[in-house]
C-alpha cells in the first residue's frame, strides 16, 4: 500500500472519529472525501467562454466538502446560536426562522461574507474555485457532474420561474446528478459563493499547486448555476461573479474542510 494511501484511509478514519463523515445515514451536514492529485481545470479550446481557458492541469491536497449544499435548517442553527443577521424570507412575510417546510431547502439570500461566517462557525471554510470544480468533475474534464450527457430535470434543477416554494428543490433530490465523489447539486439549484476574487485570466495565472485566486479584486467568484440558469450556465467549469455584498434567490454555499492527520 502506497504512503499516498494510508495517509487518505489515516484521514478517513479521522473524520469519521470526529463526526464530521458518516456512512449508513443521511445528514445534511455530511462531508465527503476529494483525494489528492491532478484535475483539468477550465475548459478545452472551442467550449465555454473566454474566462474558463486555458484548460490546465492542476494539483490539489485532499480535502472534504459538503456533500449537500447547506439548508435552511443548518443555517438556522447558526442564526440561533450566534445572532447572526437573518436572510430575507423569500416564501412569504413573515421571518424566515418562523417559516415551516424549508427545512431541507438551501438557503438563499446570504451575502459572501454569510457564508464565510457560517463556514469558520463549523470549522471550515469556504472552498477555492479550483477545490469547487475538481469536486464538481473529478479528473476527467467532464461537462457536467454526470458526464457529457446534456442536463434534463432528473439530473438538475434549472432553467425554471419562480414559483415559491416549490421552486428550490430539497438538497439531494437529483441522485443521478451528483458528482465523480457523490456531491450532491452542484449543478443548478442554487448557485454557490467560493472564496476566490473573480479575475477573467484567473485560469491562465493559476499556481499548478492548490491555487488560491487573486490576491484582490472587486467581485467574488459564483459556482454551479441555479434554479434559473440555462444549459450552458451549469457546465462544471462555468464561472458567474457578483459583488460580496450581493443576496439573491439564487445564490447558496457549501463549504470545505482541510484534511489533517492526526
Amino acid at each position: 500500500m502506497s504512503v499516498h494511501v494510508v495517509i487518505l484511509v489515516l484521514a478517513s478514519l479521522w473524520w469519521l472519529d470526529a463526526g464530521w463523515l458518516v456512512y449508513g445515514q443521511e445528514r445534511s451536514d455530511q462531508m465527503v472525501i476529494v483525494p489528492a492529485g491532478p484535475f483539468l481545470y477550465g475548459s478545452p479550446e472551442g467550449e465555454g467562454r473566454p474566462d474558463e481557458h486555458p484548460q490546465r492541469t492542476i494539483e490539489l491536497s485532499a480535502f472534504a466538502i459538503d456533500r449537500y449544499e447547506v439548508t435552511n435548517e443548518r443555517y438556522l442553527a447558526f442564526l440561533r446560536a450566534t445572532g447572526h443577521r437573518v436572510p430575507i424570507n423569500v416564501y412569504g412575510s413573515g421571518s424566515l426562522m418562523e417559516e415551516e417546510g424549508i427545512g431541507q431547502l438551501p438557503v438563499v439570500q446570504v451575502t459572501w461574507h454569510d457564508a464565510a461566517d457560517f463556514c469558520e462557525w463549523e470549522d471550515k471554510r469556504l472552498p477555492t474555485e479550483a477545490e469547487w470544480e475538481k469536486a464538481a468533475r473529478g479528473i476527467d474534464g467532464r461537462r457536467y457532474p454526470w458526464g457529457n450527457d446534456p442536463p434534463t430535470p432528473a439530473r438538475a434543477n434549472f432553467d425554471r420561474e419562480w414559483s415559491g416554494k416549490t421552486t428550490l428543490d430539497p438538497v439531494g433530490s437529483h441522485p443521478e446528478g451528483v458528482s465523480p465523489y457523490g456531491v450532491h447539486d452542484m449543478a443548478g439549484n442554487v448557485r454557490e459563493w467560493v472564496q476566490d476574487w473573480y479575475d477573467e485570466h484567473a485560469h491562465l495565472l493559476a499556481a499548478r499547486r492548490n491555487p488560491q485566486g487573486p490576491a484582490r479584486g472587486l467581485l467574488k467568484v459564483i459556482r454551479g448555476g441555479s434554479w434559473r440558469s440555462f444549459a450552458s450556465d451549469i457546465r462544471t467549469a462555468a464561472r458567474g461573479k457578483g459583488g460580496f455584498a450581493l443576496k439573491t434567490h439564487g445564490i447558496g454555499f457549501r463549504c470545505v474542510k482541510d484534511l489533517r492527520i492526526p
